[in-house]
């Protein structure tokens, strides 16, 4: 299946390298886990990641810029077939509700996009499988992040739990002998 990088970058087909990389980091953020708490954000971001890394290759970018013209006169006929299926269908409804023997059913273009170039297509799988490795180092990466943290926050209460625990026993010793005095 062809993947529109573009769509996913939401950038123009004629977006320089740095409008690519600026559109990366903006989506990066916007779709970072620790901005989406209880949102499963992975399989967004390993679109994201994979666009990036298909787009920033310079060759790979000339092929899939070849490839991405063929697909979207491929998909402009889809949609046209889809909206002459549409139009008639509205008219074979309207010819039935009248009463009117309908028009013989015409075939409509119902097949997949296939690739010109086999090469781009290895390689865009192959930029599918980084950006699933990709998210899954970044998942890894955050979770150690988040053990650390968390260790290191116990450790810090750790060490300053028995100043507080002999200040709180100062503090009650101070209280009950001014009631004893009273």
């Amino acid at each position: 299946m062809f993947v529109d990088y573009y769509a996913i970058l939401e950038i123009e087909l004629s977006a320089t390298q740095e409008e690519i990389k600026k559109a990366f980091k903006r989506l990066a953020i916007k779709f970072h886990p620790d901005k989406n708490l209880g949102i499963d954000t992975t399989q967004k971001m390993q679109l994201i990641n994979e666009a990036y890394l298909f787009l920033k290759d310079t060759e790979g970018r000339a092929k899939y810029d070849e490839e991405y013209k063929f697909y979207t006169q491929y998909e402009k006929k889809k949609k046209q077939e889809q909206e002459q299926k549409k139009r008639y269908e509205e008219e074979r409804t309207q010819q039935e509700r009248q009463n009117q023997r309908p028009e013989p059913e015409t075939e409509y273009f119902q097949e997949e996009y296939s690739f010109r170039d086999e090469t781009l297509k290895n390689w865009m799988n192959n930029a599918r499988e980084q950006s699933v490795d990709l998210a899954k180092e970044t998942i890894e990466d955050l979770r150690a992040m988040f053990k650390a943290g968390a260790n290191a926050a116990v450790d810090k209460v750790g060490s300053m739990l028995p100043g507080y625990l002999g200040g709180a026993v100062i503090m009650l010793i101070i209280v009950l002998l001014m009631k004893t005095c009273k």
